[in-house]
């Protein structure tokens, strides 16, 4: 392994000290002041907030902290109960490494021996690379957007990270109560091509928490691609589906809606849709952050209640929810499933019948 040496070790004890948590802290109070509290909720109506980050690389990782307070400052005065950051999150914290800038030709996607020749890169996959910095900012993280989520007094989706967890990694999303507790994580369970390539594991449950904001779900990105996703946590009980998104591909509106917007029509939720945007690593990032719901519950019956305009800068979406209409809406709706033993009869076959497939294939 490329990232075990001496001078490896030794400059991730600096970036121990550099990430310590009383450094941190000691910012963070500077930054916030007096602790603010979120406008009360009002029966059930919340107030939420999707952001659409630019991606931007921190050699300091109290910069970093700066810009996520920017940002929980800035949806908290607009007065939302819950503000949500998008897939991704951690990226901007490679910018601690030297080189990160020519990472792309430095770490190989492929295979190790294929790194680019005379270029002298070492060899290095990008779940070396996680392993590696990940033990140093996951505690980082975990203080930063605890203490942002208490110091506004909102509940707080921090994005996803990709993290290590044991021998794996993982692209993990992490959900905050307005105490700074931790409410819950879930784990991307639909890779992309290049995240296998990359040595990401997937997932391999969907998990819901109780809170008093509503009973809410936080899958990433390509779980949305896949109807079955949203119809399990509606079935579970979701009422709020909170969905961080990075697509490194150029922004295409018909390609956009394969993921939350039918989701949301298909399993009536409200979608909270953040986005990463702009270029890192030779990867483009683009996306519209937005707040989604069955378009019965929207003006003009678009199913949209709001959208950051441009796909490829940095925005905020607002909207108000009200999660006693989504309950009517469902007891009422008269497009509800009416046949579920027809389900029950074809899915375990036919899902059984694509694992045997998928085991056989070379």
């Amino acid at each position: 392994m490329a990232l075990d040496g001496w001078k490896e070790r030794l400059f991730r004890q600096y970036l121990y000290w550099v990430c310590r948590p009383a450094r941190l802290r000691r910012k963070l109070a500077a930054l916030v002041g007096e602790k603010r509290v979120a406008p009360p909720v009002t029966g059930r109506r919340l107030r939420v907030a999707a952001l659409q980050v630019e991606i931007e690389l921190f050699k300091d990782p109290l910069d970093y902290a700066v810009e996520a307070h920017r940002r929980t400052a800035e949806a908290a005065a607009a007065g939302v109960h819950l503000v949500a950051f998008p897939e991704d999150n951690n990226l901007p914290l490679l910018g601690m490494l030297p080189g990160v800038e020519e990472m792309g030709e430095a770490v190989s996607a492929e295979e190790p021996d294929q790194a680019p020749a005379g270029s002298g890169a070492p060899e290095i996959t990008v779940a070396e690379v996680i392993r590696y910095i990940g033990p140093v900012i996951a505690p980082f993280l975990n203080i930063l957007y605890a203490t942002l989520a208490a110091a506004y007094g909102l509940y707080l989706a921090a994005g996803s990270f990709l993290l290590p967890d044991g021998e794996r990694v993982v692209n993990r999303s992490y959900l905050y109560g307005p105490g700074g507790e931790l409410i819950g994580m879930q784990d991307k369970v639909h890779l992309m091509p290049i995240e296998e390539e990359w040595g990401i594991s997937a997932g391999d449950e969907l998990r819901l928490f109780e809170t008093r904001a509503g009973k809410i779900a936080l899958p990433v990105c390509m779980d949305a691609t896949y109807f079955e996703t949203f119809r399990i946590l509606e079935l579970q009980g979701a009422e709020i589906v909170i969905l961080p998104i990075a697509n490194p591909e150029p922004y295409n509106y018909w390609l956009a809606l394969r993921g939350i917007w039918p989701r949301v029509q298909e399993s009536p939720v409200y979608g909270i849709k953040s986005a990463l945007v702009g270029s890192l690593l030779g990867f483009e990032f683009t996306g519209r952050a937005g707040v989604f719901a069955p378009a019965e519950l929207t003006a003009g019956g678009t199913g949209v209640l709001a959208e950051v305009e441009s796909p490829e800068k940095e925005g905020m979406a607002l909207a108000e929810i009200d999660l006693e209409a989504l309950e009517k809406l469902r007891s009422d709706h008269p497009w509800r499933d009416s046949n579920l033993a027809l389900y029950r009869r074809y899915f375990p076959g036919i899902y059984e019948h694509i694992q045997m497939q998928t085991k056989q294939s070379p």
